[in-house]
């Protein structure tokens, strides 16, 4: 079991400039430039708050997160299963989550993109998407349960997932 992003952090770790160019900081200790993930979490305390917002992390079993990889959302046809039980199909640089989820998923991209502006979080491709999901698969107790535990521990709450619980 891992803890996974479920906006990979590519999603937003593009956005700095320190992933895609580097920083003069980051240099390996024979002295070769690096850039990416590693960069990013060396320079910028920004990316670090983003990286780490509870709202965006959950357990995961080790094998899926890695081969789910920085794959977006999709829905995939067909019920291929490669993990047994595990209802999660992953074709093509895609990822299709078990639909009881999938609105789970879908608000998490939402804040993500809320909270983090200028970020393009969300693709103009998946924002329909994931606004199907949101209504397809609405917000239960569980999922607001979870929202007041990270309120409490990180200390800002989810706009979306705030307005939603408190009509249950």
């Amino acid at each position: 079991m891992e803890w996974e992003h479920i906006v990979p952090a590519q999603a937003f770790g593009r956005s700095f400039k320190q992933w895609s160019e580097g920083d003069p900081a980051c240099n390996s200790n024979q002295g070769k430039p690096y850039k990416g993930r590693r960069c990013a979490e060396k320079v910028s305390e920004q990316y670090r708050l983003i990286q780490a917002d509870l709202y965006n992390l959950v357990p995961a079993i080790g094998e899926v997160n890695g081969d789910r990889s920085n794959y977006s959302m999709a829905e995939i046809a067909g019920e291929k299963r490669a993990y047994g039980d595990c209802d999660i199909e992953i074709e093509r640089s895609k990822v299709e989550p078990r639909p009881a989820i999938r609105g789970n998923i879908a608000r998490t991209y939402l804040y993500m993109d809320q909270a983090y502006p200028g970020r393009e979080i969300i693709s103009k491709e998946n924002q329909k998407l994931l606004e199907a999901w949101d209504r397809e698969d609405p917000v239960d107790l569980q999922e607001c349960q979870r929202a007041v535990l990270i309120k409490k521990e990180q200390g800002n709450k989810n706009p979306l997932l705030e307005q939603r619980c408190s009509k249950l």
